[in-house]
């Protein structure tokens, strides 16, 4: 009887261990819902959604060339992008916004693009009609996106004096990628990104002319720029079809020519102040001011110099009658000296 009871508890462990295992709920992702699925142009619509990270920013946009599951094609170049709002995430996860309704650049099949501009990079599309705009096709994918970086990676280009003055540095990031599809990929559009600490890449479009056929290389390079000013490390990101295949490092220098510029003007100017104001000092001020004596004392008055200068002597004075002026000594000549008497001998002591 033990013995019974002991194989019918064996079964049941057996029984158990061969049944499937309940599969898990997983975690819902981000969600997006419109308050109307068609609209026209200076319309409003309500986008609201779900499962997003709380805080993170989103970017709201009516886009052409779209369709849930396949994207955007062409990226935000078809996107009506005046016309976009942003909103931010709760503490929920949730978010809800009013949209104008606006045309794209690109005929419909349009899609309500929402997207993570800071933090987790999700993207949703909704699919959204914009009554009495253009419907075409959607154009046939270039490739099916199995591009692969294939060498080093490297940014090429220097700075020059004007980014040693505060100009946007700019550099190329070159790399080599790879087909490893089955059908060529014609004019990717690969998205540049760069950011600096903590803060996410905000990326930008770039579109490299050429086709890479199956099981070919190419060598791509891609334009990329910073903002005026900038200094310290940042992080180049290449990403295409929403895979990131490059990251790259770059250690801009800090433009020490603004800093210089900033320490001559904080000396110049000040010296230059000064200067007018003591001009301007020397014109208002009286050219004399009056000796300031104690009373019942007097101050000698300091003499010109015109005064202090020595006479030069002057001329005889001549009478008006007078034709030639007046002998030089000896008072009297040889010939009018009177002659004394030759009988009458000298004596000394007489004239």
């Amino acid at each position: 009887m033990r013995w019974t009871h002991t194989a019918g508890a064996l079964l049941v462990a057996l029984a158990l261990a061969l049944l499937p295992a309940a599969p898990v709920a997983a975690a819902p992702g981000p969600t997006v819902e419109l308050s109307q699925a068609e609209g026209g142009k200076g319309g409003e619509i309500t986008v609201s959604g779900s499962g997003w990270k709380p805080g993170a920013l989103l970017m709201l946009l009516i886009c052409g060339q779209g369709a849930p599951g396949k994207g955007v094609i062409g990226g935000t170049n078809s996107c009506a992008n005046t016309d976009g709002r942003a909103a931010t995430v709760d503490a929920r996860g949730a978010f809800s916004a009013k949209l104008p309704v606006a045309e794209p650049p690109k005929p419909c099949p349009c899609v309500v693009h929402v997207a993570g501009v800071t933090g987790q990079q999700d993207a949703v599309d909704r699919e959204f009609t914009v009554a009495g705009h253009p419907v075409a096709p959607l154009p046939e994918a270039s490739g099916d996106g199995r591009l692969a970086v294939l060498a080093t990676v490297r940014l090429d280009g220097s700075s020059g004096l004007l980014v040693w003055f505060g100009a946007p540095p700019r550099r190329e990031i070159v790399f080599t990628v790879g087909n490893l599809g089955s059908a060529p990929v014609k004019d990717p559009v690969f998205q540049v990104g760069t950011s600096h600490g903590v803060f996410a890449p905000q990326y930008e479009e770039r579109q490299w002319r050429g086709t890479v056929d199956p099981g070919k290389k190419a060598l791509v390079r891609l334009p990329v720029e910073l903002t005026a000013g900038a200094h310290g490390d940042y992080q180049v990101s290449v990403r295409y079809a929403d895979k990131v295949l490059v990251e790259q490092p770059w250690g801009v220098g800090r433009p020490w020519g603004v800093t210089l510029f900033w320490l001559l003007l904080a000396v110049v100017v000040p010296a230059a102040l000064f200067r007018i104001g003591m001009a301007v000092v020397d014109r208002v001020r009286p050219a004399t001011s009056p000796a300031r004596t104690a009373p019942g004392h007097s101050r000698a008055r300091p003499r010109p110099l015109a005064r202090l200068r020595t006479r030069a002597p002057e001329p005889a004075r001549r009478d008006p009658g007078d034709d030639e002026p007046t002998a030089a000594l000896p008072w009297f000549s040889p010939d009018s000296a009177p002659s004394a008497p030759e009988s009458s001998p000298t004596t000394k002591g007489h004239a």
